[in-house]
């Protein structure tokens, strides 16, 4: 199970990878955007020294024609380094990139996946992780848990070493429920992940069990203080 988090804001990263079993970041242009980096290269640098190379990075490509998909996928690598995911939209032209570049060794996350039909043409073209967005196919109508379950049974099936990492969440819920549902990781909002620990019963437990214990020992007397 992998916790990644949606977002390329430094000091919602730093944050993070402190307190949370974070195993990467991901990122998008409009994710970019609301950050707004001076130096998009420079900045992407320093979020891979913040996180590591033990955490994944994720990259997307922008454009509509896989010749310049590929071509920014492989400037992507030489200005950061070869481990980063390339994200690629599972469009017609996305497909025809992904081949390109797994056929080349380059590690790919198939993006904008609405459809369990994309998703099996992903995976079949080789990507490693395959990203559904759980939200917005639920906005269209679509039962996004029946995809993460048959997409999920499909790569057991084939012994496949592809990832689902679960993408676009409104709340806490639907992240769960993807995790229960068969997806490998989630990436999420700093903001929703939060939200875990927005919960008076929590709050409560911990009023209780700190004044239970200063009432046999004084008040402000930590165990480091006995």
């Amino acid at each position: 199970m992998e916790f990644i988090i949606d977002t390329v804001n430094l000091e919602q990263i730093a944050r993070a990878i402190e307190y949370l079993p974070i195993c990467g970041v991901t990122s998008n242009p409009s994710i970019v955007k609301a950050t707004a980096p001076e130096n998009f290269f420079d900045h992407m640098r320093e979020i891979r020294k913040m996180i590591g190379m033990e955490r994944s990075l994720h990259i997307q490509v922008i454009g509509r024609d896989c010749a310049n998909m590929v071509a920014q996928a492989h400037r992507i690598l030489s200005e950061i380094d070869d481990q980063v995911y390339v994200k690629v939209p599972v469009c017609h032209e996305g497909i025809k990139a992904i081949r390109i570049l797994k056929k080349q060794g380059i590690r790919v996350t198939a993006t904008a996946v609405y459809d369990l039909m994309q998703a099996y043409l992903a995976l079949a073209a080789g990507a490693d992780y395959i990203a559904p967005y759980v939200n917005r196919i639920g906005n269209l109508g679509g039962d996004p848990m029946t995809l993460i379950d048959e997409l999920a049974h499909r790569i057991a099936l084939d012994g496949a070493k592809t990832k689902i990492v679960a993408a676009s969440f409104k709340g806490v819920a639907q992240v769960r429920d993807s995790l229960n549902h068969g997806a490998q990781a989630v990436t999420v909002p700093t903001a929703i992940l939060d939200q875990i620990f927005v919960n008076p019963s929590i709050e409560k437990a911990m009023s209780d069990f700190n004044s239970d214990w200063y009432s046999m020992y004084g008040q402000g007397v930590g165990i480091c203080d006995l």
